[in-house]
């Protein structure tokens, strides 16, 4: 499969959004994603379905939205009329995980699952009919900027052994820590699709780093 980038725009300049966002546009950014938290699943507080409206205004680039919250079924329709065209729910959550990821398949966009680090891969089982994609955490959820948890590298080739004997068509994303150094590492453990916040925005030059990661990633 072909690998995506996907910049995370938690690790944005807010008060010059648009310009950041065509920038990573130029480079070649594949998706934006969107980290949606709620001062409870996750001890932080983002944004909104109106940052995807926004965003949807100034970019042709598709968006897909990490949902860190308690109750993801009551937002899932918010996001996907803002624009929002893959959503990831959490395995961990105390929701009923397979209707959720249903109901984001029901309002017409495509369906993922994040797993923490500390969840084993075969968690996935139960809604592996239904999804396109598997979200791995290589960092504890809920603030940019922290650094890569090393045995997520052996949990990305442990996925991707099991993905290639129930659907192979499942795609492996990475998300915490990703950055110039590591995405080729990450690209030959297994993983195929790369959220990258920090390493993307805080460079002087948002552009070509999104350009030197994708060549990297290759």
């Amino acid at each position: 499969m072909k690998p995506l980038l996907t910049p995370s725009i938690l690790a944005a300049n807010f008060a010059n959004l648009e310009a950041d966002i065509k920038a990573a546009e130029k480079g070649g950014a594949d998706y934006f994603h969107l980290d949606i938290m709620d001062g409870h699943f996750v001890p932080n507080i983002s944004f909104g379905p109106w940052i995807a409206k926004q965003m949807k205004a100034i970019t042709k680039v598709p968006l897909d939205a990490h949902l860190m919250i308690t109750k993801p079924r009551e937002y899932i329709p918010k996001f996907i009329d803002a624009g929002v065209e893959l959503i990831y729910p959490h395995v961990e959550g105390s929701y009923d995980v397979y209707r959720t990821v249903q109901m984001i398949i029901d309002h017409g966009a495509r369906a993922g699952i994040t797993l923490n680090p500390a969840t084993s891969v075969v968690s996935v089982e139960g809604v592996i009919d239904i999804i396109d994609s598997v979200l791995l955490m290589s960092v504890c959820p809920g603030f940019g900027g922290q650094k890569f948890i090393p045995s997520t590298m052996k949990k990305i080739s442990d996925l991707r052994a099991l993905l290639d004997e129930l659907k192979p068509s499942v795609r492996i994303a990475v998300d915490g820590g990703v950055t110039l150094e590591n995405i080729g590492h990450l690209r030959k453990a297994g993983a195929d699709f790369f959220i990258a916040g920090s390493a993307v925005f805080n460079a002087p030059d948002i552009e070509q780093r999104v350009r030197d990661m994708r060549k990297a990633m290759q």
